[in-house]
């Protein structure tokens, strides 16, 4: 089997969002259709136009030690943790060339983050002004560089055949996972950990997305705030929180009797060129990763039983999407099961891509999709199959594949699709 053509399967599993502080609370949440939005109670939300958010359930501050948390943005701390987990779910017992099983030179990290270490960069910026530059901590340019997250990651696991940080806003986890599919493929890297993280639940952040009317101002019904596809959306609501997978090929899964969860068949990537905000409303750039993926990998449209849509309940945003699956798949989307998690989890910027994917993930391994909850009054025009308020059952035979898209400020586009081995 020459590199071009190595299979890449799903052999790890970690998770850290508003639902739960791992992957299975979290898929558990999404299953029982549980919302993790809450009102923000801080003094500095009481004076903002948007005072509602999807805190992490789990502060990584209680599972970080002290004094390892204190060198590390809240970004970073989320993605070691989903990543501590996916590393133990995968079997590996030790960091890279202390688990003999893997190679830390044939291991990479890939973990992206659609803002960085913003927290860190604000925080200290107050403490400077406030109380002179001898308090600023040594450890700011570390802990706010986009990069930290996979830099600690990767250094945690011991990954020296490449750490990379793609940085495409809402996109940036897909294409994170999408990067270390390709690292695999091409004969770069064996194992690769990869995934997205955010956090960025701050004044700054929520007042600059409230005021360019991308948020939801439903202060007063936090559950209810976020509603891809209802008629009534008016925006998105902030998420915190890191999804983060173990990518390996599928030769040396075998050989060390890994579990696999899942193949993970490809990519499609692509770029609206249209605004810096706004998506494309046609859907047409969206269709060309679709069509990107369909060109570049073996997947078959009748294959495709579920979405995990990026849907993140803003009025234009949902529709594009759903425009695009029709026009690429046409009546074979009447066929796939369509779920927007975000309904519960909130947007997780940068870390959406890898949360979504541990659900697409656990949606093929379990055979089962889960809801999307808030749909009061459907928008007429909805046109797919939309799993509404209870989770679903997927084909219980054959094979079956699920997409995760994913979609960010840019115009960037990116369709991940997974597979039941």
């Amino acid at each position: 089997m020459n590199a071009t053509s190595r299979t890449v399967v799903v052999t790890g599993i970690g998770a850290t969002t508003p639902l739960g502080g791992d992957s299975a609370s979290t898929w558990e949440g999404m299953l029982a259709g549980r919302s993790g939005v809450s009102a923000l109670t801080q003094d500095w939300a009481a004076d903002l136009p948007v005072r509602i958010a999807a805190s992490a359930a789990v502060d990584p501050g209680e599972v970080i030690p002290r004094a390892q948390a204190r060198k590390l943005d809240r970004s970073a701390q989320l993605a070691l943790i989903a990543a501590r987990e996916a590393w133990a779910d995968a079997g590996f017992d030790a960091r890279a060339g202390e688990d003999a099983s893997v190679d830390p030179d044939r291991l990479g990290a890939v973990i992206a983050s659609g803002i960085g270490g913003v927290t860190t960069l604000l925080n200290q910026y107050d403490i400077l002004r406030e109380k002179g530059s001898r308090r600023v901590s040594p450890h700011t340019v570390p802990m706010l560089m986009p990069n930290s997250p996979s830099a600690n990651v990767g250094l945690e696991v011991n990954a020296r055949a490449g750490v990379h940080t793609p940085v495409s806003a809402c996109a940036s986890g897909a294409e994170a996972i999408g990067y270390a599919i390709e690292m695999i493929r091409t004969g770069r890297a064996d194992v690769v950990v990869a995934g997205g993280t955010e956090a960025a639940i701050h004044p700054l952040p929520i007042a600059a997305f409230g005021n360019m009317m991308a948020m939801s101002k439903d202060n007063d019904d936090p559950q209810g705030a976020s509603r891809p596809y209802d008629a009534d959306r008016n925006g998105f609501v902030l998420g915190e929180g890191s999804g983060v997978i173990v990518l390996e090929s599928a030769d040396h899964a075998a050989k060390r009797g890994a579990r696999i969860y899942a193949e993970a068949v490809g990519q499609g990537i692509s770029a609206d060129s249209h605004d810096i905000v706004q998506p494309e409303p046609s859907g047409n750039g969206i269709a060309h990763a679709l069509q990107n993926l369909l060109a570049n990998t073996d997947l078959k449209p009748a294959e495709i039983a579920h979405v995990n849509a990026h849907a993140t309940s803003t009025p234009l945003g949902d529709l594009a999407e759903l425009k695009a699956l029709r026009k690429v798949f046409g009546t074979e989307a009447d066929h796939m099961a369509i779920s927007a998690t975000k309904s519960m989890t909130g947007h997780l910027l940068g870390g959406a891509g890898g949360v979504e994917t541990v659900a697409s993930i656990l949606a093929l391994y379990h055979r089962v999709a889960p809801p999307t909850i808030n749909i009061q009054n459907l928008d007429p025009e909805a046109d797919a199959d939309i799993v509404r308020d209870v989770k679903r059952e997927l084909p219980a035979e054959g094979t079956i594949a699920a997409l995760n898209d994913s979609f960010g400020f840019g115009g960037h586009n990116v369709v991940l699709a997974f597979r039941t081995v």
